[in-house]
């Protein structure tokens, strides 16, 4: 337990042994390292004064977080670090989701390793401005699963925190998993003395979802991190009307495929539909929706970003959504969504900018 590290064979939920609580909370009861914990000096964690070291060259940090998962939170995570290093800021994306890291494949950079210098480790870089880390990079097989209890995991974001070098950073986008487990207790907790700018929560419409975003909002509010608003992800299904199958359904269930003539007929009949977009509900949101709950719990509320099967397409190949016209129901909503962020909370950057 040198340096204040939390051993390996420790509880779950184990405040460290350097908690005024170690060896005396209820977290604590069978744990093999209680009596050692609870007798031994206690003192500030020496690693959290590397942290602060480490993240002083970074100027903001943002908290992206989720009720539940399958929002699409890591999506929007990537799309944010898109458009914020196209914006010709420099860019950090961390991924904390130890057990489900989807961040590499959605940058563009499976199969990639992480390299150490005399600074540290060093993140891989998708651009120049735009670095990540995350243990996906770790894996020696990206199937492999990561069957590791709470002390472990806290450890490997301690040394995210401290040992990866990102230079002067703008903004550090940190992709946490769902829910509020001992990830996030812990990316709090080793951030709060650098400054943390606030948490993003992403949800979608639906009662399912929003009854865990609330959690997710009073999570924030008791240990103390602001949240700069919340995005309904998935709200709706839109696409070009001439990017769907049309089907004729047969009393036996099966399907006959007559896209080619509805889509002749419309451009022969009704060329003024060709340019249409579509739109149907998925989820239910006939319950007001997140934009609803945010006005019951008094947080911001930045806006709707549509089920785009092309945003889909640029996550699974790695890509920004802003780089053609392809996302062209989604980008301009999360572009709308990311200027009311530069608005509200970094306008002295939007000067820089422009």
């Amino acid at each position: 337990m040198e340096n204040g590290e939390i051993p390996e064979n420790a509880n779950e939920h184990c405040p460290g042994p350097n908690s005024e609580t170690a060896g005396k909370s209820d977290a604590c009861q069978g744990c093999p390292n209680q009596e050692v914990c609870a007798t031994a000096p206690k003192g500030p964690d020496p690693d959290l004064v590397a942290i602060v070291e480490r993240m002083a060259t970074v100027k903001h940090k943002i908290l992206i977080l989720s009720g539940k998962g399958g929002v699409g939170k890591s999506t929007f995570s990537a799309q944010l670090s898109f458009a914020l290093a196209a914006k010709e800021f420099q860019v950090g994306l961390l991924d904390i989701d130890i057990c489900g890291p989807s961040i590499p494949k959605m940058l563009g950079l499976e199969g990639q390793d992480i390299h150490q210098s005399n600074l540290g480790w060093s993140p891989v870089y998708v651009e120049s401005n735009l670095g990540v880390m995350s243990i996906g990079f770790m894996l020696p097989n990206p199937d492999e699963a990561v069957i590791w209890r709470g002390p472990r995991k806290n450890g490997l974001i301690k040394q995210f925190l401290k040992d990866v070098y990102w230079g002067e950073l703008d903004f550090l986008v940190v992709d946490a998993p769902p829910g509020t487990s001992d990830e996030h207790i812990s990316i709090v907790q080793f951030l709060q003395a650098t400054g943390i700018d606030g948490a993003i929560i992403v949800t979608t419409p639906q009662q399912v979802s929003l009854i865990d975003v609330r959690k997710e909002v009073n999570f924030c509010k008791k240990v103390g991190v602001p949240v700069l608003g919340v995005v309904e992800n998935m709200s709706g299904l839109c696409q070009p009307l001439m990017d769907f199958r049309f089907l004729r359904m047969m009393e036996t269930g099966e399907h006959t495929d007559v896209t080619e003539k509805v889509i002749e007929y419309m451009r022969e009949k009704a060329p003024e539909m060709v340019d249409l977009i579509a739109a149907s509900e998925v989820f239910d949101s006939s319950g007001g929706g997140a934009a609803k709950m945010c006005r019951e719990m008094g947080v911001p509320f930045l806006g709707k970003v549509p089920l785009d099967p092309h945003l889909c397409k640029a996550a699974e190949e790695g890509k920004s959504c802003f780089v053609d016209q392809k996302c062209g129901v989604s980008a301009p909503a999360l572009k709308h969504i990311i200027e009311k962020l530069m608005t509200n909370y970094w306008p002295e950057e939007m000067a820089v900018e422009q």
